[in-house]
């Protein structure tokens, strides 16, 4: 939950910047829109797993204690990523539509 909120927070400026683009271009894609929040998220969780894998001392391993919890955080992770890409690139493109933000 901690780390949650931390990416939460941490890509919180990206996320509004975004949606300040996109309704200043009258919800038509702007030149920082998906990208911006794709890129952020993709850099922010390369960091995270760099500072968590750096931070095991040698010799010692680490394991998921929740499995469950990974699995559905990942899963929904590549699904978020895959409907953005379906959004952006085939079923709309250069037009965000109301239905897409909330799905």
């Amino acid at each position: 939950a901690n780390l949650t909120l931390m990416a939460l927070g941490s890509s919180a400026p990206e996320i509004l910047l975004a949606l300040n683009d996109v309704l200043k271009n009258r919800f038509f894609e702007g030149k920082l829109g998906p990208s911006t929040i794709v890129g952020s998220a993709a850099f922010n969780l390369f960091c995270i797993l760099a500072v968590c894998i750096n931070s095991v001392p040698n010799g010692e391993t680490r394991r998921i204690k929740e499995m469950n919890v990974f699995v559905v955080t990942a899963a929904w992770s590549i699904f978020a990523y895959l409907w953005l890409l379906f959004i952006v690139t085939f079923n709309s493109s250069d037009v965000i539509e109301v239905w897409e933000g909330v799905a």
